[in-house]
């Protein structure tokens, strides 16, 4: 019924047919982009200053090889965008998993302990939610580029930004996750799973985690956008990737300066590309609440 629920439901709402396609489509041009992309961008043979700033084949001045133009280092936009996608959803899924790790862990715990365990984790969890996740983000990742140095920093810019991200959202779920158990425990199967013997960490995992599985999803969809944009945030604060490591925000970072020169493409690009790729998550995020909550879907 479940699945039959949502199948019917996403066949009769053509946003979230549209919103899947183009998701999958960026997912997986992102993914090939070895293949598809015309140039290597980490390739420094592949690159020549000279071929800076080229506009895109529709304006006057364009070179044919590059479909997109150039950025200000003369690299292909088109493949610093393909490789520069695959990098920031990299690093939305991984920061979304850490945070889901975090959250469901603690708040399953705090949900079956209960008591004072559960009053110190939940304020631990108000604590970290008083501070936004872009200025936790900011703090850490400025003292650990001034701790570590900046060539440090842009070999394990990936780790830092998926450590910070994934830290600063976990509350998310741990609320989440808890207001199920805290439902789920009084329920006749935990019981019966308690009276044959089972320890709380079997009950937790394989009884009570897998009926909170709806509102994980929802809030997994939303989270990979939020993450999405923590990180290009960040990168064009310069706090991200560097920018020979190119990302989405690490792009629009490199061509802000170029917008009123004329060079708006290396900025306006990226940033559509970023703009289309949230908003498709957000809108499958959307319906999958809709359809998952019983309270609001229709049928």
């Amino acid at each position: 019924m479940w699945n039959s629920n949502i199948g019917y439901s996403f066949r009769r709402n053509p946003v979230a047919i549209i919103s899947m396609v183009v998701f999958w489509l960026i997912t997986l041009a992102a993914f090939f982009a070895p293949v598809l992309a015309p140039y290597n961008p980490y390739d420094p043979s592949q690159i020549d200053i000279l071929n800076s700033e080229y506009p895109p084949v529709w304006i006057d001045g364009s070179l044919p090889e590059f479909s997109l133009g150039t950025d200000d280092q003369g690299r292909d936009l088109l493949s610093t965008i393909l490789y520069g996608t695959r990098l920031s959803i990299i690093i939305g899924l991984c920061a979304v998993a850490l945070q889901a790790f975090l959250g469901i862990s603690i708040g399953l715990i705090s949900g079956y302990v209960g008591g004072r365990t559960d009053s110190l984790l939940m304020r631990l969890a108000d604590i970290q939610l008083s501070f936004s996740t872009l200025m936790v983000a900011i703090i850490f990742l400025a003292i650990t580029q001034a701790l570590f140095g900046s060539e440090v920093f842009s070999r394990y810019a990936v780790l830092f930004l998926v450590g910070v991200i994934g830290v600063a959202e976990w509350p998310q779920y741990a609320r989440t996750v808890r207001a199920t158990v805290l439902a789920e425990k009084k329920k006749e199967y935990v019981d019966a799973a308690r009276v044959m013997g089972f320890g709380p960490m079997r009950i937790m995992v394989r009884h009570i985690l897998p009926n909170s599985l709806s509102p994980i999803f929802v809030i997994s969809t939303v989270q990979v956008a939020n993450a999405i944009i923590s990180e290009a945030s960040l990168s064009f604060l310069g706090l991200g990737m560097p920018p020979n490591q190119p990302s989405l925000g690490s792009l629009i970072s490199s061509g802000f300066d170029y917008i009123f020169s004329g060079s708006w493409w290396i900025t306006a690009i990226p940033g559509l590309v970023l703009v289309v790729l949230v908003l498709v998550i957000n809108l499958l995020g959307d319906w999958m609440r809709d359809v998952l909550n019983p309270k609001l879907y229709k049928g």
